[in-house]
């Protein structure tokens, strides 16, 4: 009889691979996602529910009533933040997850996937928390295995392995020192293999299955490698090797980590946010020893796993990934400041175009106030992460509006020396890029 499998977090970059690659592998297995994107193709064993919100008895009625055998838990988060809490998601939720295997009535086998490194150099509150979770799993006394993934390689990109393919496909070069990093890579199809290989065990037969009932693996590359020799590889299935490159200020890299703490209070997750760069720096190793003799898996190699990662949408994707952030802070600033100078700075100036147009005195004032207000909002609009969408058509619209509006009422503005108007067709095209762009996964 198949196993059934509960995949916690089945959104995510690990967590959707899993649940895609152990139902190809015969296993009936349930995704679990407080949302999941509309690009991410869902089965009617998805679902959708609150997942942060649902108390160990909720959680416990969910295992019964799907009758589950294994629950793989794939929920992390970098950075506490708006929206996101380090202790409450890596800790908390564990401790409810937990007491529901253990009301639940069923003999579930616990799957966490964690972090690798030396617990000595834990500093962050993410890993800090990662390592409080399983502590209380190795004392819950449940089958477990805690699984340490390496810098996980996969066919979807997100936060750092995003970064990664990006420093490949742009003409900078890191510092000596991050780029001699220990860096120790796994394939995600080798993680998906392994809980597939702990699923096929009965975890009813206690001393059948002594030696892993319990444990906690590095799954990763053996031969150990550095973050220079992982984007080495990306670089050459993207044929970009040879570039000439520009090595990076640690200055540049220092201002743009503190301008991605501060996008994160805007709803932006970056991956190059001061917890990603402590954890980067701090490398990731670990010892796959036990774990490739308990199961018997050889992990795919850095050259084979990067090998895919070589069609012109991943190349078209790295050397973009970037440009997304520019992209949207240069809109933010267009609109706010525009409208800010306008309202603030030259509002005669401003006025004085509407004057000179022969526009009733008493609508000039209101009409430079609220397009002026109007600008500024959509800077807003478009500078927070759940409301961009929105600002960028708000954008767009109130560009066209401008431009129809001159057409007809002040179309000498056209042929003006500086050409503003001209310009506002390129701004439409950016904001239609920048919505194009605005998905994570």
């Amino acid at each position: 009889m198949s196993r059934k499998i509960l995949v916690v977090g089945a959104s995510g970059l690990i967590g959707r691979f899993l649940t895609d690659d152990l139902r190809a592998k015969g296993f009936q297995t349930v995704g679990l996602a407080r949302k999941f994107s509309a690009g991410q193709a869902k089965s009617a064993l998805d679902l959708e529910m609150p997942i942060m919100a649902m108390d160990a008895v909720a959680l416990a009625s969910l295992l019964r009533d799907r009758a589950i055998d294994v629950v793989v838990n794939c929920l992390g988060v970098l950075q506490d933040g708006p929206g996101s809490d380090t202790a409450a998601v890596h800790r908390d939720f564990v401790s409810r997850l937990l007491d529901a295997i253990k009301t639940s009535g069923r003999t579930i086998r616990l799957v966490h996937i964690s972090i690798p490194g030396a617990i000595k150099d834990d500093r962050t509150a993410f890993s800090l928390t990662k390592r409080e979770a399983e502590r209380m799993i190795e004392a819950s006394h449940i089958p477990y295995a805690i699984l340490r993934p390496g810098f996980v390689i996969a066919p979807a990109a997100y936060g750092g392995s995003a970064m990664v393919r990006a420093l490949a496909a742009l003409p900078i070069r890191l510092s000596v020192a991050d780029a001699l990093v220990s860096f120790q890579p796994v394939a995600v199809e080798d993680i998906s293999a392994t809980i597939a290989w702990l699923a096929s065990r009965d975890t009813g037969d206690a001393a059948a299955n002594a030696v892993t009932n319990s444990v906690t693996w590095d799954l990763m590359q053996k031969q150990p490698v550095t973050l220079g020799d992982v984007i080495g590889a990306f670089r050459r299935s993207f044929g970009t090797d040879d570039w000439p490159r520009i090595r990076l200020p640690s200055f540049l890299l220092d201002i743009g980590v503190k301008l991605a703490d501060l996008a994160s209070w805007l709803g932006w997750q970056s991956p190059m946010r001061s917890t990603a760069m402590i954890e980067l720096r701090r490398g990731v190793t670990g010892d796959p020893a036990a774990w490739m003799s308990a199961s018997g898996i050889a992990p795919v190699e850095l050259a084979d796993a990067v090998r895919r990662a070589a069609t012109i949408q991943d190349k078209w994707f790295a050397r973009l990934y970037l440009s997304k952030a520019l992209i949207i802070a240069s809109l933010v600033v267009f609109w706010s400041i525009s409208g800010f100078i306008a309202l603030f700075v030259s509002y005669d100036a401003a006025a004085g175009i509407l004057r000179s147009h022969h526009f009733p005195p008493a609508l000039v004032a209101p009409i430079t106030v609220s397009t002026s207000l109007m600008d500024m909002t959509i800077g807003v609009l478009i500078a927070f992460r759940r409301t961009c969408a929105i600002g960028l058509v708000w954008g767009i619209l109130a560009s066209l509006g401008y431009m129809l509006g001159a057409a007809i009422l002040t179309p000498d503005l056209w042929i003006e020396p500086l050409g503003a108007l001209v310009k506002t067709g390129p701004a439409i095209v950016l904001m239609l890029v920048a919505l194009a762009m605005l998905d994570n996964r």
